[in-house]
C-alpha cells in the first residue's frame, strides 16, 4: 500500500469517527467509532503496518507521547495537582473493586489462572499486558498469554461509550449549577474572573515577540520533557518512576514558574498532528485482535471485563460518596483504567464541546473535569497497573 493511501484512510476513519461523535453529541466516543473501524479494516483489507506504512512508526509515536504529555501538564498547576488526591483514592477504590470482585465472584466462573492473568492488562496499558502476557507463555498457558494482550485491545470498547455517558451526565449538571450561580469554578473564585490565557510565559516577558516562533514554544517543551527523561533515568537504579509521569508533573511545574505556557503545542500550531499521531498508534494494537482468537476467547474475555466494570463501579460510587464527589464523576476517573491517556483527554474534551458552545462554560467544564481525568489515566495505567503485573505474574509462576 502506498504511503498517501494509507495515510488517507486513516484520517478517514479519524473524522468518520468525528462526524458521528458531533452528530450524536458526544453519547458515541469518536474513539469508540475509530475503534470499531480499524478492527473492521484489520479483519478485512488493511496491512498489519498500516499505521506505519502511514508515516508513525513506533518512535514518531513514543516522541508525540512525551511532547503531549508534557503539554497537558500545563493545563494543571500544583495547586490543582495537590487538590487531585480525592482523584487518586477514588481511582485506587476502582482499581481494588476490580481486583476483588474478580478474584470472588471471577474465580468461581473462570479459572483462577485466567483471572490472575487478566487482571493487570484490565487495569493498565501495554507494559501490564506484556508482563502478564510472558508470565503466561513462561507457565506454558498460551491461550492466556493471547488473553492478556486481547484484554489489553478490546477494554476500550467497553471504557470509551461508559466514560462518555458519565462525563455527559456530570457535565450537564455541573453546567445546570454553573448557570444559576450555585457553583463557581476555583479559578473564577481567586481572580474575581476567568483566568487569562498569557500568549508569553512570564520567565520570557522581556524578549521581543517576533522570537516568539512556533520553534521556540516546541523547543521550550522539549527542553521539560528530556528533564523528565533524564530525572527517570537517574532514579531508575532506586526507584522505577514512569518518564511519562514525571512529564505530567514537570509540566505542570514549568508552566507554574512560566517557563511555559499554557498549552504550547496548540500556540505552535501542533497539537492537532500529535493527537493525530497518537491516535492511530493507540489503535494499531487492534491488529492483535483477529476473529480466530476472538472466537477463542470471547466468553472468557467479555465476562472478565463486565465483573471487573461492575466491582470498579461499586467501589468507586461508595468511595465518591464517602469524600463528597458524584458517582459519574467517580466511575469515569475509574474507568480511565481502561484506556489511558490520550483517550481520556480526547473523550473529555470532546464532551465538553458538545454541551456548550459558550467559551466560559467550557473552560468552567474543563476545569472541573479534564484534571482528574488526567491525573487519574497516569496513576492507573503507569503506575498501579505495573505493580499490580509484577505481583500478579509472580503468584502466577509460582502455582
Amino acid at each position: 500500500m502506498a504511503q498517501m493511501t494509507a495515510f488517507t484512510l486513516l484520517m478517514g476513519i479519524l473524522y468518520i469517527g468525528d462526524v458521528v461523535s458531533s452528530k450524536t453529541k458526544a453519547w458515541i466516543s469518536s474513539v469508540f467509532v475509530c475503534a470499531v473501524l480499524f478492527v473492521i479494516g484489520y479483519w478485512t483489507f488493511f496491512p498489519e503496518n498500516i499505521v506505519e506504512i502511514a508515516g508513525i512508526p513506533p518512535v514518531v509515536a513514543t516522541l508525540l507521547m512525551y511532547l503531549l504529555i508534557t503539554n497537558m501538564g500545563t493545563l494543571l498547576s500544583i495547586k490543582e495537582l495537590a487538590n487531585q488526591w480525592k482523584t487518586i483514592v477514588i481511582t485506587l477504590s476502582g482499581i481494588l473493586g476490580i481486583v476483588v470482585l474478580l478474584l470472588t465472584v471471577g474465580s468461581l466462573v473462570f479459572d483462577y489462572k485466567t483471572v490472575l492473568v487478566a487482571v493487570p492488562p484490565l487495569v493498565g496499558g501495554v507494559v501490564s499486558s506484556l508482563i502478564m502476557s510472558e508470565a503466561a507463555q513462561t507457565a506454558g498457558l498460551t491461550s492466556l498469554s493471547v488473553l492478556a494482550i486481547l484484554i489489553y485491545v478490546m477494554q476500550g470498547f467497553a471504557g470509551y461509550p461508559l466514560t462518555s455517558i458519565m462525563l455527559k451526565k456530570e457535565g450537564k449538571r455541573m453546567l445546570e449549577k454553573y448557570r444559576s450561580g450555585e457553583w463557581i469554578p476555583v479559578h473564577e473564585q481567586e481572580n474575581g474572573q476567568t483566568e487569562t490565557d498569557e500568549e508569553i510565559p512570564r520567565l520570557f516577558k522581556n524578549i521581543p515577540a517576533k522570537y516568539h516562533t512556533d520553534f521556540s514554544r516546541i523547543f521550550r517543551l522539549a527542553i521539560v520533557a528530556l528533564a523528565a527523561y533524564y530525572v527517570s533515568a537517574w532514579c531508575a537504579p532506586f526507584v522505577s518512576i514512569s518518564p511519562f509521569v514525571l512529564c505530567l508533573f514537570f509540566g505542570v511545574v514549568a508552566s507554574s514558574l512560566g517557563f511555559l505556557e499554557k498549552q504550547p503545542l496548540k500556540k505552535a500550531n501542533s497539537f492537532g498532528f500529535a493527537i493525530l499521531g497518537l491516535m492511530l498508534f493507540i489503535f494499531d494494537g487492534l491488529k492483535k485482535a483477529t476473529p480466530e482468537m476472538l472466537e477463542e476467547l470471547f466468553l472468557p474475555m467479555v465476562g472478565i471485563i463486565v465483573i471487573g466494570v461492575i466491582g470498579m463501579y461499586i467501589f468507586s460510587a461508595v468511595v465518591g460518596k464517602l469524600l463528597g464527589v458524584s458517582k459519574e464523576m467517580a466511575f469515569a476517573v475509574s474507568l480511565t483504567a481502561l484506556y489511558g491517556f490520550p483517550a481520556d483527554y480526547i473523550i473529555t474534551n470532546e464532551v465538553i464541546q458538545s454541551l456548550t458552545e459558550d467559551e466560559k462554560e467550557k473552560e468552567a467544564l474543563t476545569s472541573h473535569m479534564m484534571p482528574p481525568m488526567l491525573v487519574a489515566g497516569f496513576i492507573t495505567v503507569t503506575i498501579v497497573s505495573v505493580v499490580l503485573a509484577g505481583i500478579f505474574s509472580s503468584i502466577l509462576l509460582s502455582l
